[in-house]
């Protein structure tokens, strides 16, 4: 299964099913897993040590970690508040970025505590080009802003040149969705001279040789542009991850290059909540369902679905629920988290098939699930060495090295 590194977006301690995806994963032989300090908040790092808590130092070793930095979001964005980081570039109002040498250190110190670790394999500057954005959206010439882009970039490799010097890191990289761009891109980040200032780094620190061994990038069936940037990387010595395999960018628009099946159980679930709430006093909740049932079929990506749930839908939910007694309250959450569940799978079996038909002539010669098409056709490149996928259920697990096999 070392074509395959077990990625962690939305992992979290706190789900079981995660845990045990993760413990099959290690047992079932795959050597990297990839995660992020800002992934649910350091959630995921925090997984990870639960997961590996049950198994001796000589499996550790044969799991390469890979973690990064550079977002401020969440409990880092309240820290920023109190005490700014330096060199931060604030893009949103719940979403910061620095990958200044300061913070570089504090957030490697804020993994290792949760990955339960003395020594980091490999870590990532996760997304450099936000200053690259900022600087466009201030309108900072071409030129000015490459070199204030390169001038950070080496800060940090020195940053990090010293980390593996004090032995807290083995190697490092970065992981960008520049890379991955047009050359003509405003946003894109150029990587040719990315050697040249590792090269430096090291030099500097007094390190022999520079430790700037990977990159990270998405790269997939309908976005094959940064298969340039990989076959740099491989003429250089440096290796591939490529990301976003199944979560593709076509027209302005995002699709899960996934087949779902259709849920069994929705209208049994679907038709229970609908008879509870046929009254005056549930009758908000009723429509709200009406709605969603002639909805289900209207989403293109099921990443489109979870933002309208949590923006509108719980909401919603919340406030039309409070009618009902206490007594009575937990009964009615469990019967709407059971019809969500199933809604859900729904939404995405409609997803997969809108996919299928505005993507056919990516998958004309497909006679498997898309998933498994789009996998192998990473599979088939020589210049990516690992190919990352979020493997939230052991089923995941299992179905991913069925086809290394």
């Amino acid at each position: 299964m070392s074509n395959f590194a077990f990625g962690t977006y939305r992992i979290s301690e706190f789900n079981p099913e995660h845990i045990q995806a993760l413990k099959e994963a290690i047992e079932s032989g795959i050597k990297m897993i990839d995660t992020s300090s800002n992934y649910m908040d350091g959630s995921a790092e925090r997984a990870i040590a639960l997961a590996f808590r049950e198994f001796d130092e000589s499996k550790r070793d044969e799991v390469e970690i890979v973690s990064k930095f550079g977002y401020i979001q969440n409990s880092n964005l309240s820290k920023h508040k109190e005490k700014p980081f330096e060199e931060v570039v604030e893009f949103s109002e719940d979403c910061c970025h620095s990958i200044s040498k300061s913070f570089l250190h504090l957030q490697l110190s804020d993994s290792l505590d949760r990955l339960e670790m003395q020594k980091l394999d490999c870590y990532l500057i996760h997304n450099p080009e936000y200053y690259l954005l900022d600087a466009i959206k201030k309108g900072i010439d071409i030129d000015d802003r490459l070199d204030e882009m390169y001038k950070r970039l080496e800060n940090a490799f020195i940053g990090l040149e010293e980390e593996v010097k004090n032995c807290r890191i083995s190697s490092y990289g970065i992981s960008s969705n520049s890379f991955s761009l047009n050359q003509n891109n405003n946003e894109f980040l150029p990587y040719e001279d990315l050697l040249t200032l590792a090269n430096n780094a090291a030099e500097l620190v007094g390190n022999d040789i520079h430790s700037f061994t990977t990159i990270e990038l998405p790269i997939n069936m309908l976005e094959q542009e940064g298969l340039k940037c990989a076959t740099w990387a491989k003429n250089n010595g440096i290796r591939v991850l490529a990301n976003r395999a199944l979560n593709v960018k076509y027209e302005n628009s995002m699709f899960r290059l996934c087949d779902y099946d259709e849920s069994r159980q929705y209208y049994h679930h679907f038709n229970e909540l609908i008879e509870v709430c046929n009254n005056d006093t549930l009758r908000p909740l009723y429509n709200l369902l009406e709605q969603l049932d002639d909805s289900k079929h209207k989403f293109k990506w099921l990443g489109d679905y979870d933002s309208f749930l949590y923006a509108q839908i719980i909401p919603h939910i919340k406030k039309t629920i409070k009618v009902v007694d206490e007594k009575n309250r937990e009964t009615m959450f469990n019967f709407i988290d059971l019809f969500l569940q199933e809604y859900r799978k729904m939404v995405a079996y409609e997803c997969s098939k809108s996919t299928r038909k505005e993507l056919k002539d990516y998958f004309k010669e497909c006679n498997s699930l898309m998933q498994e098409c789009a996998v192998k056709f990473l599979m088939q490149r020589d210049n990516i060495d690992y190919i990352l996928i979020g493997m939230r259920k052991p089923t995941y697990v299992h179905q991913f090295l069925s086809l290394v096999k």
